[in-house]
């Protein structure tokens, strides 16, 4: 038998994911061989070239063009009419600026120079921005593939994957396919780990199985486990859509044997973790042990995979020194290969993880890691980085890490030494009330301590915060500012997100234990993704919001914050790179270096009010409230029904200049040319 394992967009395109490898590894191990495929970075460095971004520039005049033979816009019209208008001035600017952008990336001097970085990522955020728009109402970033009904139905799925919504469609049918095909693989297995990855991942397996129709499709990982788990019968074989099988929970061993169940020719009914159709229930897996068993894995296996292709100018890999979550009670959290909170926590040997960071560091000319895990046992880390020091392993790393009080100052020196030069600290809340009910373990007072010891070793402390906790009120929210804003001198970099329920954390599976009076699912969505809540004290207000929104504002001045993967967002390969070189303290001196790109305006006549097109943007959220929160029901059907009676706009041309905004030009009525109406003309076009 031939695999093939292929790592889905959208995710970050700097570094490879530890999923492919990890499987690639396992195969090779029992003779099976394997194609590894990151489709992930090949079809985002496919898109982002000039000829492909030029293609799609043409698309968004074409869609703008036809928007314009229309009399009026109904309310989709607008949204999409306003997406398309925003993205001009980047649809034409870009495509000439791209490939030197990825090309600084790549570059080690050019990737240093701080200037130099900013305008690249700049200009490829731009570009994302114009595949989005080329494809409204898609919105695609490295984290993010959605549009409006998104995995709700297999049909939706479909129609998603199809040549006029998918950006991605052309590099299947003309790369991934045809080199499958010429590969001559037998299975081809998608890994599926983050949320942004299920829809390319259906796209791909519709477009594949069509084009090969003999290959044996399954998919697995986080993302795939997590929704499958929790559907049964022809519900999970509706999931299932172009998939010949599932594989839940931790890969290695039921792939192996799925494959070679495949080849001998024999019955998959009794794999375990295996989903399959069944004629009677619609689809059904064997549930079996879905945790593995870590002293039995080799040391993952890039061999195969474009590492010159990755946005970074050296090569950051990851590992696995462990899995799981030693603590395992923190109540928000949904995790990985689990059904509810986290897998339970496991050690590869210490001397097994060095012996295999040597072997990777050696075969492929790097001395950069990032330890990829739930969380590490703070003592375990500290047994790693003495036998790093013990063998003289020269490297660097970063981590994700529970803040103890074990983690003493003279620990915190030895982590350094060993190469520490980041720790992600979860935070969670500045809040003592909200923290215990987090069951984070740690109190405020502890996880500051650890910051200051961490930043006193010289290795960059980076905070992990949320707000909106179930019951937690403005004043709380600010707590968690405050204490980010007196540990600035001491924080790398920080992140605070805003709480997501999800079906495996604790708090849903035990609402009233958390102020949660109320929790649904809305009726239509099959696959189940979306979960919503209503606390049982009032949530926060506008004012409240904006209060708090005002002051992580004024926290994040002085430091140079990025989106994610880039440099500036929390654990990713730029952010290890540069305080490798650095220093941990790099995000707060390069916090005035930002320059971006300057795209030009464009002066157009547009043929309708812009103005009020935007103001559909608006009542587009005010429609989705209605669905979640009253409906509580979702189909496009009930959409359309609840827009159908939105204000249309009709055809007013007008001339607009397009920039960073778009702005209507007023041009003065000609008059006679008298010296007093030249000086009101002049007055009018500076005011322009």
């Amino acid at each position: 038998m031939k695999v093939a394992l292929v790592y889905p967009p959208a995710c970050d395109p700097t570094a490879p994911y530890l999923s492919v490898p990890t499987l690639t590894a396992q195969l090779r191990l029992r003779g099976i061989e394997v194609l590894p495929i990151d489709a992930n970075v090949e079809a985002f460095d496919s898109i982002l070239t000039a000829g492909k971004l030029n293609e799609l520039r043409d698309r968004i005049e074409e869609r703008l063009r036809d928007l314009g033979k229309r009399e009026q816009l109904n309310h989709v019209d607008q949204l999409n009419y306003v997406a398309l208008v925003r993205a001009l001035p980047a649809a034409n600017e870009i495509p000439k600026l791209i490939e030197d952008a990825k090309a600084t990336l790549r570059d080690a001097s050019r990737f240093a120079d701080p200037q130099s970085y900013d305008r690249a990522t700049a200009i490829i955020d731009h570009a994302m921005t114009v595949v989005s728009a080329a494809y409204s109402p898609l919105k695609l970033d490295f984290t993010t593939y959605r549009t409006p009904f998104s995995m709700l139905t297999i049909e939706e799925v479909e129609k998603d994957a199809s040549v006029e919504r998918n950006p991605f469609f052309d590099w299947v049918e003309t790369v991934l396919g045809p080199r499958l095909r010429a590969a001559e693989v037998n299975v081809v297995g998608l890994s599926v780990c983050f949320p942004g990855q299920l829809q390319p991942a259906y796209s791909f397996a519709l477009q594949l199985k069509r084009m090969l129709p003999g290959v044996h499709l399954t998919v697995g990982g986080p993302g795939v486990t997590q929704m499958m788990i929790r559907l049964q019968g022809h519900a999970l074989a509706k999931a299932l859509g172009p998939f010949d099988s599932a594989i839940l929970y931790e890969g290695e061993g039921p792939l192996v044997a799925l494959i070679e169940a495949l080849e001998g020719g024999h019955s998959l009914r009794n794999l375990a973790n295996v989903v399959l159709r069944d004629k009677l229930m619609g689809a059904r897996f064997t549930a079996g042990h879905g945790m593995q068993d870590l002293r039995e894995l080799v040391a993952p296996d890039f061999d195969g995979l474009p590492l010159d292709r990755y946005l970074s100018p050296s090569l950051v890999l990851p590992y696995d020194p462990t899995r799981g979550c030693y603590w395992g009670k923190c109540t928000f959290c949904h995790y990985g290969l689990a059904e509810v909170g986290t897998a339970a926590y496991r050690e590869r040997p210490v001397d097994t993880v060095v012996d295999h960071l040597e072997q990777l560091r050696k075969k492929h000319g790097t001395s950069t890691f990032y330890f990829s895990q739930d969380s590490v046992a703070p003592k375990t880390l500290l047994k790693l980085a003495d036998r790093l020091v013990e063998r003289e392993v020269d490297l660097q790393w970063a981590t994700d890490l529970k803040p103890e009080k074990y983690l003493t100052q003279e620990r915190a020196e030895r982590l350094r030494r060993s190469g520490a030069v980041a720790c992600a600290l979860g935070v969670e809340s500045g809040s003592q009330r909200v923290l215990d009910l987090i069951d984070k373990g740690a109190p405020v007072p502890v996880v500051g301590d650890v910051i200051d010891r961490l930043a006193k070793a010289g290795i960059a402390a980076e905070a992990m915060c949320f707000t909106d906790f179930p019951t937690e009120t403005k004043s709380e929210a600010i707590e968690t500012l405050e204490f980010l804003d007196e540990k600035r001198e001491k924080l790398g970099l920080f992140i605070v997100g805003e709480f997501g329920l999800t079906h495996g954390a604790l708090v849903a599976q035990n609402p009233e234990n958390f102020g949660v009076e109320e929790l649904w699912q809305l009726e239509g969505d099959e696959f189940g993704l979306g979960l919503f809540f209503r606390p049982s004290t009032p949530a926060k207000s506008d004012e409240d919001r904006e209060a708090v929104d005002d002051r992580l504002a004024e926290v994040s001045d002085g430091f140079l914050l990025r989106r994610y993967p880039w440099a500036g967002a929390v654990s990713t390969a730029h952010t290890i790179l540069t305080y490798a070189a650095r220093g941990p303290g790099a995000f707060r001196d390069l916090s005035s270096s930002r320059v971006g790109v300057e795209l030009p305006t464009i002066d157009l006549e547009l043929p309708f009010d812009f103005s009020r097109a935007e103001l559909a943007e608006e009542r587009e959220g005010e429609v989705w409230h209605e669905i979640v929160n009253n409906q509580r029901q979702v189909s496009r059907g009930l959409y359309h029904e609840l827009v159908s009676d939105l204000p249309a706009i009709p055809k007013r041309p007008a001339r607009y200049r397009i920039g960073e905004e778009v702005v209507r030009l007023r041009l003065a009525a000609r008059r006679p040319d008298t010296s007093a109406n030249r000086a009101t003309r002049s007055r009018r076009a500076s005011q322009t």
